[in-house]
């Protein structure tokens, strides 16, 4: 068996994005592992904005009640292995991806597939007794379409991913209730989308309005059948999500990755002049996002990620021009941050954000994080 630091960089390798959509893959990966989904039931949380802290919440309320859980999330900024947690402790991916790889190479399964099928396998070596798990990419096809999970947490639906999920918000609706097995319960954050879930199977629906926590805490209760303690969610931090980085000066970190995602940001930055630093992909509506991020101040770093999906930092500069006087264009991330903090002085505040792509290149230079609040962006 390669060792393990041969399966990360083989995990790397692999491609992010499948040539066809489809559960065929993963369904053959799965069962050539024994199938290893069906050992434990499931909270599935899909969702544009949001999932990632609704599935860490959810695993902090499980924990506190005694529940032996598995958590899976994407994308990570610290680490990869920050995706996949059994008993609130991040799993070592080096070694689960040992059992995983001949038989992913076998079927040709992309970088998510392989890692999705990693940590079902965990989880189910763990023997937990619940996995709270992140869908990928809106729910029909997406590889962690295979659980059965008695509880489903739609988050929102905001129009991203368009060319994959639809050009309406019903479309990318339906798309991510796909996952609905008939008489399961689910949990939404947003009231219009009852009908779909009651059409898509649901035996019962929950309609929650607040943070992702709030979300979390229902789904919890309605899947242990009691009440919960809410107290744990005060002590949930999520990597890249409203982090405020250090002491001083101000510096906060934030994924927000579309335009619903910036606009849940500017209600929860406080006010200040504030120097961006930002990196987007080229898939999402930059020049809402910008005009958006435009109202915290007039200073702005463009930058690119090292994903292959990110704009060109001259690109994003160009997008940006018309929203901010001040643009600078500096292609390397970390470079772009230390721009970033010289023009925002000892007294000023830097605001990194666009993408988890962004944070995750800029992590192993990420001075201590401090508790801020529970974002909806994960």
């Amino acid at each position: 068996m390669p060792s393990g630091a041969e399966n990360v960089r083989w995990l790397e390798s692999l491609s992010p994005w499948p040539e066809e959509f489809g559960l065929g893959r993963i369904r053959e990966l799965l069962r050539r592992l024994g199938d290893p989904q069906r050992s434990f039931k499931a909270i599935h949380v899909v969702g544009t904005n949001g999932k990632t802290t609704t599935v860490r919440s959810a695993e902090a309320l499980l924990l506190s009640e005694g529940v032996d859980v598995g958590a899976y999330t994407s994308p990570h900024v610290d680490s990869w292995g920050e995706r996949i947690r059994v008993g609130g402790e991040e799993a070592d991916l080096e070694t689960v991806l040992g059992p995983v790889r001949t038989e992913a190479e076998a079927v040709g399964a992309t970088q998510f597939e392989a890692l999705t099928a990693a940590a079902l396998a965990e989880f189910a070596a763990a023997g937990v007794d619940i996995a709270v798990v992140e869908a990928g990419l809106g729910g029909r096809h997406d590889a962690t379409n295979v659980l059965e999970a008695p509880v489903v947490v739609l988050t929102n639906v905001s129009l991203d991913h368009t060319d994959v999920l639809g050009a309406t918000r019903e479309e990318i609706a339906a798309e991510k209730l796909a996952v609905v097995r008939p008489g399961a319960y689910v949990v939404l954050g947003e009231p219009e989308w009852e009908p779909a879930a009651r059409q898509a199977g649901a035996a019962g629906v929950s309609v929650v309005a607040g943070s992702s926590g709030v979300l979390a805490h229902a789904a919890v209760e309605c899947f242990l059948g009691r009440p919960v303690d809410p107290a744990p969610l005060e002590d949930v931090v999520v990597p890249g999500r409203l982090e405020r980085v250090g002491e001083s000066p101000l510096e906060i970190w934030d994924g927000a990755h579309n335009l619903a995602g910036v606009g849940y940001l500017l209600t929860r930055v406080p006010r200040a002049d504030w120097v961006l630093v930002a990196s987007i992909l080229a898939d999402k509506d930059a020049a809402g996002m910008l005009a958006a991020l435009s109202a915290l101040g007039g200073r702005f770093v463009a930058t690119s990620s090292s994903s292959n999906r990110a704009l060109p930092a001259e690109e994003l500069a160009a997008i940006a021009a018309p929203f901010f006087a001040d643009v600078h264009v500096v292609p390397d991330p970390r470079e772009a941050l230390a721009r970033g903090r010289e023009l925002a002085g000892e007294d000023g505040a830097l605001l990194v954000t666009g993408s988890l792509y962004l944070l995750a290149d800029l992590a192993s230079v990420r001075p201590s994080c401090l508790p801020w609040q529970a974002s909806a962006n994960g």
